[in-house]
């Protein structure tokens, strides 16, 4: 079994950020998107991952090498113009030969059973697999209508009136079949291959598509809210470990993670939240859900519920709440959508 993890994107939602960097590579708890997702994938007993890359790729690649360092094999494919799921696996056939394969969207972050669902796909083969979880709004999301025995019946992307409420999650396990389905399936009004519309194609050629309601925790990435809201609950996760040098006059409160090399000197700080190797924050007041970078400088700061990537620079000023910063640019969370997903999470 191999694995199609999709890397490219432009990732409007989060620009200005995402001009210069692909979504995929930003933090979250202190590690890339990605690079959860890929552990995932090691987790399932894969090893071979083709990984489909856009306008960022370089950076793509210099992040991940060839994989050896996750245990994986990766090759990477090109795409030169986002285009729709279904083309990512159009685009990866040679790839992915005659195998079955997961299908997983490199800007979704899932804590669960990820291996256990996998194991059920080998031994059962369906023409395809999806992990279903409930959402307050499946208008937003490809959402299955289920059949009396559990299995799927009908899937629709991003419908005014969906079959359920039931969203299908970016992890897919699918056999060859889907391959041939892709190749018959034309452009939505959207002007996107939907990999809705290729399972839909075998659902009406008679192939069974089963369904797994997932019982973990699973998030898109593609928005502010939805960064944060990962880097809430992977923080609420991360043990405590004080390898860095936090001296008498700074206050710890929760579980705090400061990385070696890391220094804090007359500083307050709330976990959950971590401080990347190298980084120095004086005078200040951080946390909580915080996840500052390697190399950071806080200084006579407060900062809550944000992501600050590697190097970033914070000297004074307002409080910095439910950001996403580089020292920089900047993107800024709704207050009230940001309480509403920490609520979620």
């Amino acid at each position: 079994m191999k694995a199609l993890v999709l890397a490219g994107g432009s990732g409007s939602r989060l620009r200005p950020l995402t001009l210069s960097m692909p979504k995929q590579l930003i933090p979250v708890a202190n590690e890339p998107v990605l690079r959860h997702c890929l552990r995932n994938i090691r987790a399932m007993g894969i090893r071979q991952v083709g990984v489909v890359e856009g306008e960022h790729g370089d950076q793509i690649r210099a992040a991940l090498g060839d994989g050896a360092a996750l245990g994986l094999d990766l090759t990477y494919i090109r795409q030169d113009t986002p285009a729709g799921l279904a083309h990512c696996v159009r685009i990866a056939a040679g790839f992915l030969g005659n195998e079955d394969f997961v299908l997983y969207l490199g800007d979704n972050v899932v804590v669960g059973d990820l291996a256990g669902a996998a194991e059920e796909f080998r031994s059962s083969r369906p023409a395809a697999k999806l992990l279903l979880a409930k959402v307050a709004d499946p208008s937003q999301y490809g959402v299955a209508g289920l059949r009396a025995d559990g299995n799927v019946r009908a899937v629709v992307e991003k419908s005014p009136c969906p079959p359920s409420d039931l969203a299908i999650m970016g992890v897919y396990f699918f056999t060859p079949e889907i391959c041939a389905a892709v190749d018959r399936i034309s452009p939505s009004p959207r002007g996107e291959l939907e990999i809705t519309d290729a399972i839909q194609y075998l659902i009406d050629a008679g192939g069974t598509v089963s369904a797994q309601p997932f019982t973990g925790l699973w998030k898109d990435t593609g928005t502010v809210e939805g960064l944060l809201a990962c880097n809430r609950l992977l923080l609420d996760g991360l043990p405590p470990n004080i390898a860095g040098v936090v001296d008498a006059a700074s206050v710890v409160h929760g579980d705090v993670t400061v990385e070696s090399g890391a220094r804090v000197t007359r500083s307050v700080l709330r976990g959950p939240l971590v401080l990347g190797a190298g980084s120095v924050v004086e005078d200040s007041v951080l946390g909580p859900y915080v996840a500052l970078g390697p190399q950071c400088r806080v200084r006579k700061a407060v900062v809550r519920d944000s992501i600050l990537l590697g190097g970033s620079v914070v000297r004074g000023g307002p409080p910095v709440t439910g950001e996403i910063s580089n020292g920089r640019l900047r993107v800024t969370a709704p207050a009230t959508s940001s309480a509403e997903d920490r609520s979620a999470s």
